[in-house]
């Protein structure tokens, strides 16, 4: 039961984080290109590569973390649902070609802060 709930509350702080970051950045943003989607997936890419770096690599941080921040907060604050509802929404309006950058911009950037987030956590640590 208290796996359930560390689980929940990071699900929980990460929706309402995603919700407030995404919102941030298309009021900055202008167009119909979703950035803030963009900005959200790229940021928990690399959040997850940090703490998987920390949890997996540096023994660092324990089950706990991975329960409450890779599973919880970061599944709840990366939004790929909202990535592929975006995507067809901008093929079903005819954006071909913003349709296949935003496909792929999110997971070319993302596996990217992937990477990257391991390899702060290898040149820090």
């Amino acid at each position: 039961m208290i796996r359930l709930a560390q689980v929940g509350i990071g699900g929980f702080v990460g929706a309402i984080a995603r919700y407030a970051l995404s919102g941030l950045t298309h009021r900055w943003t202008s167009g119909s290109y979703p950035v803030g989607t963009l900005v959200v997936n790229v940021l928990g890419c690399l959040a997850i590569g940090v703490v998987m770096g920390l949890i997996e690599d540096k023994n660092i941080l324990g089950p706990n973390a991975r329960l409450s921040l890779a599973i919880g907060f970061l599944g709840s604050f990366t939004t790929m649902s909202s990535l592929c509802y975006e995507t067809v929404g901008l093929y079903g309006q005819g954006q071909l070609v913003a349709a296949v950058l935003n496909a792929a911009g999110n997971f070319v950037l993302g596996i990217g802060a992937v990477v990257l987030g391991r390899t702060l956590v290898h040149m820090v640590l």
